[in-house]
């Protein structure tokens, strides 16, 4: 940037500064493309459900080229089987002999953003293992040839099974490095033919494994060669550049996880600028993608837009969609930027810029952001006080965009109070042309966002208005038997382990199997206890019911239904409800306050129990009693603790082992 001239007037608070973009001296680095996180865990649980219409647009907001998010890059979720951020999501290795590819919606997410935009780039990431990966060890570094032999399996699976080819790989998310499992992975890649696969390390919150993992590959050129993308999250557009030293691309590789309101948006549409500006991370990746869980999960509506109500076939297309367009719809992964002295850098009267050219150079693309500091911090962020004014920008254009006379201009203001909330979203302002000496001029308010490109194919596009929201319907029942082998049903959702529907051998019967038999490699807190819950957090006086079987090699001991469930995700364990257990072994039950299991309620003798076969299990909660049933035989009543007043049904089993489940039906009590 070069700053000509700053003035300050007379009777508003403003700045005029003037600037030049120009490629004369060199250009910056390779941007990598803008993204979103499918996972972290269970994020994008309910979009499957919607009806096929609907889902459809919902897809095309997020991924369809000059639409709406226009994204450059799908971060997925490699499930474990367990809990991690709001859910658990399902493996492709669960114990030996078994294997399989067609579990869970990450592919499916995957093959529909493909569809949409062939160019857009594959990035996978564990959270959780599979208990088969640690081998009674709780850590996936114990055994790294197996570690390595599950990932290079799933990406196998991707292409022999999806036909997709995985871009980017992740070590494992938010946890230490390991140098011995990264270099291990590199030379697998390559041995398996995919060499092309670029290996993301540490995805970490801490700024000083950068600095380590580069002073470590200082002193070993196998772990240099091995490591492609440095990834950070959550660094507050900082980086100490470590990585960059040793010529490596530095990535947001997750950031943003706000709530996806005006306040959301502001914090998106600052560090889109600022990660690169501040920090020189050429790839900014969204938690999450799209919020598609239940309210009342942790980190509530924190996606680039919202979908949790299939059932009503409601969503909404928030504004960090249009925040995202204003840099994806006008660049695409391997354009660069110009340098900091001559198109990237902050702008004199407060907020940022940047600017963007295709590898030819013929075409230019230009971002502004005025955010003002009140009411824009995201989450995760350490945000110094800083001050934004009403400012003049003007601009001209050398070296090889000289030539350049008229650019495409784009709009979006994200006003606060004193602005009287006026919100514009991606609007197109018409072409901008510069003056008779090569002079673009903007007049810049407190919040609001400018695209000016070369790039005439953006669109702001649009469906027709969703169906209102309304609440879970009520009664519900689903016997699984229209639910795709392999596949959760659309509406149950797994906190810890992992279920999914098959057909019993011998029969035409599909039931719902809880998976895990194993302890997982935990991303956060577990217990030996598996819990999937489904409905409406607000529920009161509900009758829960399902019909289990636990006839099967390595089958759990217990199995139990529950209400008031109050937390989900990482929060399950320590989270409060009541659940009613039973263990058709020795015919007993127990009646429980919590999730850990340290609170009882009640226990004792179910004679009606079967230790065999299917046994049919209800909990009916009104008026502050509980009653517990047994194949229809009343086995318990008390009256409860006030809390929780509300919360989930669920249902699930007493430890990582099997179970069938033949139907779960819900109803009000």
């Amino acid at each position: 940037m070069r700053v000509l001239a700053i003035i300050c007037c007379c009777f508003v608070s403003c700045s005029i500064g003037q600037y030049t973009f120009d490629d004369s001296n060199g250009l910056g680095r390779r941007f990598d493309g803008l993204g979103g996180l499918s996972g972290g865990g269970a994020t994008s649980k309910l979009l499957p459900g919607y009806p096929e219409d609907l889902r459809n647009q919902i897809l095309d907001y997020l991924f369809k080229p000059n639409f709406g998010a226009s994204l450059h890059i799908l971060k997925v979720e490699i499930g474990g089987g367990s809990m991690s951020g709001v859910g658990s999501e399902a493996t492709h290795i669960y114990h030996d002999g078994d294997e399989n590819y067609d579990r869970g919606y990450e592919w499916w997410m995957m093959k529909e953003a493909k569809k949409r935009n062939p160019k857009i780039k594959l990035y996978g990431l564990p959270w959780v293992f599979s208990g088969w990966v640690g081998n009674g060890t709780n850590s996936p570094y114990t055994y790294p040839e197996r570690t390595v032999e599950y990932i290079i399996k799933w990406i196998k699976g991707a292409k022999q099974y999806h036909n997709l080819d995985i871009d980017y790989i992740g070590e494992w998310n938010e946890q230490n490095y390991n140098t011995t499992y990264l270099k291990m992975l590199r030379q697998a890649l390559d041995k398996a033919g995919f060499v092309f696969t670029q290996i993301v390390a540490a995805d970490d919150y801490e700024a000083e494994f950068e600095t380590n993992l580069a002073e470590e590959m200082l002193i070993d050129p196998e772990l240099s060669s091995a490591v492609d993308v440095f990834g950070v999250h959550y660094s507050s557009t900082q980086s100490n550049l470590g990585s960059i030293m040793w010529g490596k691309q530095l990535w947001a590789s997750e950031d943003y996880s706000t709530f996806n309101d005006v306040h959301g948006a502001r914090c998106w549409a600052r560090i889109l600028n600022q990660n690169y500006v501040n920090g020189l991370m050429t790839s900014t990746i969204s938690w999450n993608l799209i919020a598609a869980y239940y309210e009342g999960m942790p980190y509530q509506r924190c996606g680039l837009m919202t979908a949790n109500s299939p059932w009503s076939g409601h969503y909404s297309v928030d504004s960090t969609i249009w925040m995202t367009a204003h840099t994806a719809q006008f660049t695409e992964p391997g354009w660069i930027y110009l340098s900091h002295h001559s198109g990237v850098g902050h702008l004199v009267g407060g907020g940022s810029y940047v600017a963007l050219t295709s590898p030819d150079k013929t075409q230019l693309t230009i971002v502004i952001e005025t955010i003002d500091y009140a009411d824009s911090k995201c989450l995760h962020e350490a945000l110094p006080q800083y001050t934004v004014v009403n400012q003049t920008i003007k601009f001209n254009l050398e070296g090889s965009f000289k030539s350049i006379t008229k650019l495409h201009y784009w709009f979006s203001m994200l006003g606060n109070a004193a602005q009287k909330n006026v919100t514009v979203l991606f609007d197109y302002m018409g072409p901008i042309e510069a003056d008779e000496e090569g002079m673009f001029t903007l007049e810049a308010g407190l919040n609001q966002i400018f695209t000016l490109s070369t790039v005439n194919t953006a669109a702001k596009g649009e469906y027709p208005d969703p169906p209102v929201p309304t609440d879970f319907p009520l009664p519900y029942m689903d016997n699984f038997n229209a639910v795709v082998e392999h596949q959760e049903p659309y509406f149950v959702a797994p906190m810890s382990g992992s279920f999914e529907v098959i057909t019993v051998p011998g029969t035409n019967n599909k039931v719902l199997r809880q998976m895990a038999i194993l302890n997982p490699v935990d991303w956060c807190e577990t217990e030996n206890f598996t819990l999937a819950l489904i409905g409406n957090i607000s529920w009161t006086n509900i009758y829960v019911e399902t019909s289990f079987s636990i006839d099967m090699e390595n089958a759990t001991t217990g199995v139990f239904v529950a209400q008031r469930i109050n937390s989900g995700g990482c929060y399950t364990v320590g989270g409060q409800g009541f659940l009613f257990y039973v263990f058709p072994k020795n015919a007993t039950y127990e009646f429980w306050g919590d999730s850990r299991r340290a609170t009882l309620l009640g226990y004792g003798p179910a004679p009606s129990l079967k230790p065999t076969g299917y046994n049919k299990l209800g909990l009916k909660v009104k008026d502050g009693f509980a009653e517990g049933y047994v194949n229809d035989q009343l086995v318990f009543g008390v009256r409860m603790p006030d809390s929780p007043a509300s919360g989930f049904p669920a249902f699930g089993t007493a430890g990582f082992g099997h179970a069938d489940f033949d139907y779960i039906m819900i109803s009000e009590s």
